[in-house]
């Protein structure tokens, strides 16, 4: 599976790095334990992410991964509050990391930056 960052992904992770440190780690964790689950047996449901409703076609997913365990926020597990957009373009195998965003900070996600990122990207 390839994977890439939105330029506003990258900027989130930089800003939530100051404060989490971990969090470059804990998001390859993710990549492993999550996504790749997630897309490759659509019968395996780890709750740990869902999709984000009116944005997904056949050729194209959009979730949000809910449970994304921090490391840097010791004893609150996979309920850190730290959330991930991202779309999954299916035939390529591809994710674009969209979003990304501490709920204490913002309690949900950008849809104006995840519609920006599907008109321009042809979705």
């Amino acid at each position: 599976m390839d994977y890439e960052e939105s330029a506003q992904f990258a900027r989130d992770l930089k800003k939530l790095l100051k404060r989490f440190r971990t969090l470059e780690e804990d998001l390859e964790r993710a990549k492993r334990f999550a996504i790749e689950i997630f897309h490759a047996d659509p019968r395996v449901d780890t709750n740990a992410i869902e999709q984000i409703p009116g944005f997904c076609t056949d050729e194209i997913l959009v979730c949000k991964i809910r449970k994304f365990a921090c490391g840097a926020l010791k004893g609150r597990g996979a309920m850190s509050g730290i959330r991930i957009i991202y779309v999954y373009h299916v035939s390529a195998r591809k994710v674009v990391f969209i979003e990304m965003y501490f709920k204490g900070d913002k309690e949900n996600e950008d849809q104006e930056v995840l519609k920006d990122y599907l008109r321009k990207h042809g979705a």
